[in-house]
């Protein structure tokens, strides 16, 4: 059986993945697209590598009709996306790819995002979409909140850790390189070519980065106390693509153990052999995690490596994988593309 998918805000980079990837899904049909700001416009005209497809027109939120619609995928921007999630029908099943639904508490929201949460009973009742970790719950949800993707990344390094008791949780330190997708696609002079081409820079550095909320709800969740991890994430001039480099106070044998075990299952996440580092080069443009672990020098450390795509497994593949099972369809469908090399 088909199920007949909307992407809101589909002009943007998550909208374009989510459309790249829904073309060889053998279960889902693409039936509305909306872009306020592109409204009128083809999907090929926005982004042209997406021209083969035959999509619908972009249009403005309000003239979609609903009631033929199984599942809404909502790519809007921050705080855009509780209004618009909260004047949905209620029976309809969405996968948000903001923030607005990750954390739990409306005072951690209001604290990471500067503003009280606008859709306080829906932030209750969505499902945190880390899918490797939620997939029951995911299953059963309505509304299904989307990871950040540095918060992907350093839960897939760190949760299996914390779970298994090889670690000290008071030394974590996470040092992170994202591509500049991630940013988005609105124009800000520092993502210029110019300005940002041949170099990289630190950003939301000493505890401000917003994924830290997710980091506190999560890693504190599993071991039941607080984790304060450190966390500096670098913009890097690549286009797609995140490497976390996390440093941990453990043996490194018991960490790679841990870590082998809790992904042993998991088609998207693949262990390396021991002192294999992984490489942004080997998972772009497909759902795939690549974990390496790394004895350091210092007896009782190592640090642990993950490399994923911030627009798929990061986003958009993550949003597909939750979807499948919010819809009853095989949780890989559509998503066993290999990465693009060279």
């Amino acid at each position: 059986m088909t199920q007949n998918i909307a992407i809101l805000g589909a002009s943007g980079y998550t909208g374009a993945e989510l459309a790249r990837i829904i073309a060889t899904h053998p279960s889902m049909r693409i039936t509305a697209l909306s872009g306020d700001r592109k409204a009128g416009m083809s999907m090929g005209e926005v982004f042209p590598h997406l021209r083969h497809m035959n999509l619908p027109d972009l249009v403005k939120i309000e003239e979609i009709d609903f009631s033929t619609i199984d599942l809404a995928f909502c790519a809007l921007p921050h705080a855009t996306s509780q209004a618009v999630i909260k004047e949905l029908p209620r029976d309809l099943k969405v996968v948000d790819l903001s923030a607005d639904f990750r954390l739990r508490d409306p005072a951690e929201y209001e604290k990471w995002y500067g503003k009280p949460h606008a859709a306080v009973e829906l932030q209750k009742e969505a499902v945190y979409g880390l899918t490797e970790f939620y997939r029951d719950e995911i299953r059963t949800a309505r509304l299904c909140a989307g990871t950040g993707c540095n918060a992907a990344a350093g839960q897939y390094a760190l949760r299996p850790l914390i779970e298994a008791g090889v670690i000290d949780l008071d030394e974590i330190i996470i040092d992170l390189k994202a591509g500049v997708s991630g940013a988005g696609r609105s124009l800000k002079e520092n993502l210029l070519h110019a300005e940002l081409s041949g170099g990289t820079m630190p950003y939301s550095a000493g505890g401000k980065h917003r994924h830290l909320g997710e980091f506190d709800q999560e890693f504190s969740k599993i071991a039941g106390r607080d984790v304060r991890v450190q966390f500096t994430p670098h913009l890097m001039p690549f286009n797609r693509g995140i490497l976390a480099t996390v440093y941990v106070r453990g043996e490194p044998q018991a960490i790679y153990d841990a870590m082998s075990r809790r992904y042993a299952d998991e088609v998207f996440l693949e262990v390396l052999p021991f002192g294999t580092l992984p490489s942004t080069r080997s998972i772009a443009g497909s759902n795939y995690v690549h974990v390496g672990v790394v004895g350091d020098r210092l007896p009782g450390r190592a640090l642990v490596m993950v490399a994923l795509d911030n627009l798929c497994k990061g986003s958009s593949g993550q949003a597909i994988q939750n979807a499948n099972l919010m819809l009853g369809l095989e949780e890989t469908a559509g998503l066993m593309l290999a990465p693009v090399f060279p």
